[in-house]
């Protein structure tokens, strides 16, 4: 690991470690092989994050979460990051955006999150609009005090069939210097609600175990008091969310990247080839000397970024910095290890070729590659009239 820690959050850093070696790794080929986490495993995971203390970690402990600060989180992020999404995923996180939660929606939706009675979607994507998030078609219309909300999400994943989703739809629209732009506003939406229907989408090869929802409004009404923040205001709130959750990627990326590069050093170091370690040849070697710098490079910018939110000085490029940076980095290290480990790195027997699968969705959600460069290239032109 490239970072150094205080004595308190190695303790915490043991109790994580131990608790991936116990309950995660030796459920995941598994979970590979069955394309789900069976219910009763999901249950055993979720009862021993409890016990740990590692549900609901990142909430403020007023409400009943673990009130870690984002040092602490940023290595639980990390260390989850080396194992399949599936299985950690049951250990939750809530979404921060239901911070946002007021009076009963507290009782409602928030903390029955932090108990793990309630589990949450946050669905914001839609089939003709995954990078262009203005571009979503599902409409939310007054009717008195009520709203109507039509339209569909996709891609929305989860470990398991919830409760309620987070769905961003359009309310209106305003003018701005650019033109027009949609007014986005975020509601709570009870699943079992007449006109919703939510279901397992397509299945995905990264991450098997995880799962993608569909969701569907037909005319689903909703109370005033379903609408999350203020009307109009949905992305402020998920923007919020966004720019962390792009450095968790960036975190989760450096402990899958380190657990990858290990297995190649190993592989490198014992198997032979013309009479010595396949290291010792230079096309081998070099593949793991970029990947531990590219490691190092890494770890520090999300070190930077965290440092950077604590202080309040972090803007929508740092995040986006990390994301793509991180993700493409671990790209190259897997498919890097698959090379060292030659025909073996795409049998099933190792675990390297489901690393490299899982791999490469870290370039695709959150924020593509290309969305992240774009939001770079924004940061620089625009100060200056570009």
């Amino acid at each position: 690991m490239n970072i150094q820690v205080s004595h308190e959050n190695e303790l915490l850093l043991n109790t994580v470690r131990a608790f991936m070696e116990d309950e995660i790794f030796p459920h995941e080929d598994e979970v590979d092989r069955l394309g789900e986490v069976p219910e009763d495993l999901g249950r055993q995971v979720e009862a021993r994050a409890k016990e740990l203390g590692l549900y609901a970690c990142n909430l403020p402990e007023e409400i009943g979460g673990g009130g870690l600060d984002l040092t602490a989180q940023h290595l639980i992020e990390r260390e989850f990051g080396k194992a399949t999404h599936a299985l950690h995923s049951w250990a939750a996180r809530p979404t921060e955006i239901l911070l946002a939660c007021e009076g009963d929606q507290r009782e409602r939706y928030l903390l029955p999150c932090v108990t793990g009675e309630k589990r949450e979607l946050f669905a914001l994507t839609e089939p003709e609009a995954g990078s262009d998030a203005m571009g979503m078609k599902s409409t939310a219309r007054r009717d008195g005090d009520d709203w109507i909300l039509n339209g569909t999400k996709h891609f929305i994943s989860g470990p398991c069939m919830p409760d309620f989703a987070i769905v961003f739809a359009a309310t209106g629209e305003d003018e701005t210097p650019r033109g027009p732009r949609k007014r986005v506003t975020a509601f709570l939406v009870d699943v079992g609600l007449r006109g919703f229907d939510c279901r397992e989408g397509t299945r995905s090869v990264s991450y098997r175990g995880y799962k993608t929802y569909q969701l569907s409004f037909e005319d689903v009404r909703l109370g005033p008091d379903q609408v999350l923040g203020e009307e109009g205001r949905g992305f402020e709130i998920a923007g919020q969310w966004l720019s962390m959750g792009r450095i968790w990627v960036g975190a989760s990326c450096c402990g899958k990247a380190e657990r990858i590069l290990d297995m190649a050093t190993e592989w490198a170091a014992t198997r032979r080839q013309f009479g010595k370690p396949i290291g010792q040849f230079q096309a081998t070697g070099f593949r793991l000397a970029n990947g531990k710098m590219n490691l190092r490079a890494a770890d520090l910018m999300v070190l930077d970024a965290v440092n950077r939110h604590q202080e309040g000085r972090m803007e929508d490029q740092d995040a986006a910095m990390v994301k793509v940076f991180c993700s493409e980095m671990l790209g190259q290290i897997a498919d890097d290890a698959v090379q060292v480990h030659g025909g073996m790195g795409l049998m099933e027997e190792l675990p390297i070729q489901r690393l490299w699968r899982d791999s490469r969705l870290e370039r695709i959600w959150d924020g593509t590659s290309e969305i992240q460069r774009h939001i770079i290239t924004r940061s620089m032109l625009r100060p200056l009239g570009g």
